[in-house]
């Protein structure tokens, strides 16, 4: 038994598995064609106590830290859900923990209190009117922070924020926000001074707010269920008192929730690996060539072998990190070699299975064709595997 292996983590597992197996597989087809996920599925996980895993009891969550958020995240996919369906359902997950943090409570390993300093009553008020219902399934929030030529560049943001009295007004665009086409509200990062790291601020901004529109629905390789929008805010005016934190301290905010980000894509990435193992290995069980099923022939076997050593070890070494963050370990470098680790076995492994699959494979029937478009992603998200690679030198010393 290890500390991410325990019995009420086993209920976890079991309560997810049903879940998906009730609530999710049932419909998942239906929604990668509608392009999103219906609203009552946030309202359901609700209920059972899943949507709130890894959020404090004291703003409406279940409780719990990152290793159980990872040990959902893990079932769901293995249980045939997709990392497209984790993107829809589970965006507060890069929604809420800013506003969470900035009211002093902690994350699954965060530190509390840390973004912009002692808690406000500003803070505590955005926590009841959207941490709470958002936890609770009747809310759905999405976090806004790449621009059309901005990237990864989170210091150079343009989007501007002027203060005026009490209100902010606010001009620019973002782009690839995941699910901002449901969102009711986009926690969004702003420009409130000169352009730098030093000037980025976090405003949690309406659906209805006049002159915020929400553009078309962009279509994807991937992640088809997950509805994915432009935006754009023309004199948007934002109270203040939807400001997360103090003024020009969001840079802080979002680079200390990357951590968690990029775990949950991670492990999005060996969850995938892993089931596209089970699904490769049922196939070629099953699958006769020339009189003898796929799996007795050697050069399969080998590849089979290869792909599970490939998608456990990546699961080990995500998981080594994931117990190092929630113990409140400062490590960023092993943050992103766990994130390319797993992404590179997920890479190779959904090919291999695929390929296996052979002509069926590239079928929209075959469930190993979902994930093969899916997990073109992961390496993307988050911080890209080029940037994740410049953080691994950089903690090199180099």
């Amino acid at each position: 038994m290890s500390i991410v292996d325990t019995p009420e983590r086993r209920q976890l597992r079991e309560l997810t598995r049903s879940f998906v197996t009730r609530e999710v597989l049932p419909h998942l087809d239906d929604w990668e064609k509608a392009g999103e996920v219906p609203r009552a599925l946030h309202a359901s996980a609700a209920k059972l106590g899943l949507l709130g895993i890894g959020f404090p009891e004291s703003v409406g969550g279940s409780g719990g830290d990152l290793l159980d958020s990872i040990i959902v995240t893990e079932e769901v996919i293995r249980s045939g859900g997709s990392s497209g369906l984790i993107a829809a359902l589970f965006t507060h997950g890069i929604a809420l923990p800013h506003m969470v943090a900035a009211a002093g409570v902690g994350i699954g390993g965060s530190l509390g209190g840390m973004l912009g300093g002692t808690s406000t009553p500003g803070d505590d008020d955005l926590v009841q009117r959207y941490v709470r219902p958002t936890l609770a399934g009747t809310m759905i929030g999405a976090l806004a922070i790449t621009e059309p030529d901005g990237g990864s560049d989170v210091a150079g943001i343009r989007t501007t924020a002027r203060r005026d009295g009490d209100h902010y007004v606010v001009n620019g665009s973002k782009t690839y926000i995941t699910s901002g086409h449901r969102a009711d509200f986009v926690t969004t990062a702003v420009c409130t001074g000169f352009p730098g790291s030093g000037s980025i601020s976090l405003l949690v901004i309406d659906k209805d707010s006049p002159g915020f529109t929400v553009g078309r629905r962009l279509e994807k390789l991937g992640w088809h269920c997950s509805d994915t929008a432009e935006l754009s805010f023309v004199d948007v005016r934002v109270p203040v008192a939807n400001r997360i934190g103090e003024e020009d301290t969001g840079f802080l905010a979002i680079m200390q929730n990357f951590a968690a980000e990029r775990l949950s894509l991670a492990t999005q990435a060996y969850a995938t690996a892993q089931r596209c193992v089970e699904l490769a290995v049922r196939w070629c069980r099953d699958r006769e060539t020339f009189g003898r099923p796929l799996a007795s022939r050697q050069v399969v076997r080998h590849r089979l072998a290869e792909m599970h050593t490939r998608a456990e070890a990546a699961r080990a070494y995500v998981h080594e990190v994931a117990v190092r963050v929630a113990a409140g370990e400062p490590v960023v470098t092993e943050v992103a070699m766990a994130k390319n680790v797993a992404v590179a076995a997920c890479d190779q492994v959904v090919d291999q299975a695929l390929q296996l699959h052979g002509g069926f494979g590239y079928m929209r029937d075959a469930e190993v064709e979902r994930h093969y478009r899916d997990a073109r992603l992961l390496g993307i998200g988050g911080g890209a595997t080029e940037i994740m690679n410049e953080i691994i030198v950089k903690g090199m010393g180099l």
